[in-house]
């Protein structure tokens, strides 16, 4: 029989991602009496951090009570997994949106997987032979019988000692902010600590989201939260402009405008958007395609929450659809769910908008249309989102010209726009004016998931303007909280 894992006096938080990048959150609570695993995500980016997904995970899984789950971002969840296949048995518990969009998240990254490496092996551009994926599709779908829905706003227990409450954090449909109450007993006095998980923090202003709700409710003693644009400020009003006049100026020269996106939110404001420009004549009447089956799925769950009513959408596209209106649909939308229809897209002549995931080019389908028009000085690609280092998306952002797709390199000779703006993560400004409704100053502010001069930035401003301890925690660093 296996000997019971050690358990600590007072709680102990452990950094097992998300730390000098943007990608793989994973943070360990271990507790006097559980084990508890916020997040569960995919290293992106550079090769050695995208070596930790294959390296073995820091603990041993079987010991993981629980997982608590912020929001359906593969680098929030995509290794959930490995991890269960690595042993975790355990619960996961998250939204009732998030738990939808997982479900089309996971199985489409394994289905991605299996896909890349059948195409490494038939190339053989691979240093592996064979070359494997992390996991599989049907890994993928075993693991989604672990999820365990959750409202927002109500307690619920997850781990002996462990409660968790979701709040809304208007980053994308579901996601959620963390508050987890850790109860022990300690001598004959009751013990309580208060973890505050910002997740992925969205804006105040989403166009289709409620803001994130206020630090007021969780009252934390512990704040993680993340800074993917903790040392810039969001242009808005500008982004959208910068992307009209990017779409009118390649239909003039006859060129396609591929949009690399994140599958899940990014698509639906690219949409919203282009749904408004259309309307306004902003932009020419060309044909607006999405080439991504995840993408399309993750639609689908939108316009399932917007026809409900979903407490996370906004009140007035809820009004738009009982009108019969789809605030999705510039006109004509042209959703492409099978391979021929994606190669059409790049048969196509004349002008066009292809929105391909994945957001940060770093595989799905729009590298295909990325490999076909790169090249074409007449077509632009446009990037709506956070690139992080080591991606193709943060090549082309840095002015490359020439990028590895699929074995090979390709010349840019395409116009490359960079929209960071159309991010839906909070911005410098926003995520100090989140901690700052804080009731009271926690013990400690942990500095997560941001490059390290983003990083360095917020926990700079935090230490000036609130007066608060604030720390970029190191990858692997524990702390006590007693």
């Amino acid at each position: 029989m296996d000997s019971p894992i050690p358990r600590p006096e007072v709680p102990v938080l452990t950094f097992l991602g998300a730390t000098s990048t943007v990608t793989g959150s994973r943070f360990l609570l271990d507790t006097p009496e559980a084990r508890v695993l916020v997040d569960c995500g995919l290293f992106q980016g550079l090769k050695e951090l995208r070596l930790r997904n294959w390296a073995p995970f820091p603990v041993d899984p079987s010991t993981i009570d629980a997982v608590v789950l912020t929001h359906a971002h593969v680098d929030h969840c995509g290794y959930l997994p490995a991890l269960a296949v690595g042993g975790f048995t355990g619960p996961v518990f998250c939204t009732p949106a998030t738990a939808a969009l997982t479900s089309v998240v996971l199985p489409d990254s394994g289905h991605l997987q299996e896909e890349e490496a059948r195409w490494a092996n038939r190339r053989g551009y691979s240093k592996h032979s064979p070359a494997l994926p992390l996991y599989t599709e049907d890994d993928a779908r075993a693991l989604l019988a672990q999820l365990r829905a959750t409202e927002f706003g109500t307690p619920t227990v997850v781990a002996p000692g462990v409660e968790v409450t979701f709040e809304p954090a208007g980053h994308i449909l579901g996601s959620a902010i963390a508050g987890l109450v850790i109860t022990w007993t300690q001598g004959s006095d009751e013990q309580v600590r208060r973890f505050t998980f910002s997740g992925d923090l969205g804006r105040p202003h989403h166009p289709l989201l409620q803001a994130p709700a206020p630090l007021t409710r969780s009252r934390p003693d512990v704040v993680v939260v993340e800074s993917t644009y903790g040392d810039r400020r969001h242009d808005d009003e500008g982004a959208v402009t910068a992307l009209a006049d990017a779409i009118t100026r390649t239909a003039e020269r006859g060129g396609t405008v591929v949009i690399p996106a994140f599958a899940v939110d990014r698509t639906e404001v690219l949409l919203h958007h282009l749904r408004a420009l259309r309307a306004s004549g902003a932009i020419p009447p060309v044909p607006i395609s999405v080439d991504s089956p995840m993408a399309l799925r993750s639609l689908a769950v939108y316009r399932d929450a917007v026809d409900r009513g979903d407490p996370d959408v906004r009140g007035e596209l809820a009004e738009l659809a009982d009108g019969g209106g789809d605030p999705f649909d510039p006109g004509d939308l042209h959703e492409v769910h099978d391979v021929e229809g994606s190669k059409a897209l790049d048969r196509a002549r004349g002008p066009q908008v292809i929105v391909s995931a994945s957001g940060m080019a770093s595989g799905g389908r729009v590298l295909h249309h990325l490999a076909r028009y790169l090249p074409d000085h007449r077509c632009t690609v446009v990037l709506v989102g956070f690139q992080a280092e080591g991606t193709r998306g943060r090549a082309l952002a840095d002015g490359a010209r020439q990028v590895k797709l699929l074995g090979r390199y390709v010349p840019v000779r395409a116009e490359v726009v960079d929209l960071p703006a159309f991010s839906v993560h909070a911005d410098a400004e926003e995520l100090v004016g989140w901690l700052a409704t804080a009731p009271e100053a926690p013990q400690a502010v942990y500095v997560v998931h941001g490059e390290p001069t983003a990083a360095a930035a917020l926990a700079e401003a935090v230490s000036r303007r609130l007066g608060w301890v604030c720390v970029v925690p190191r990858y692997g660093e524990r702390v006590e909280h007693g």
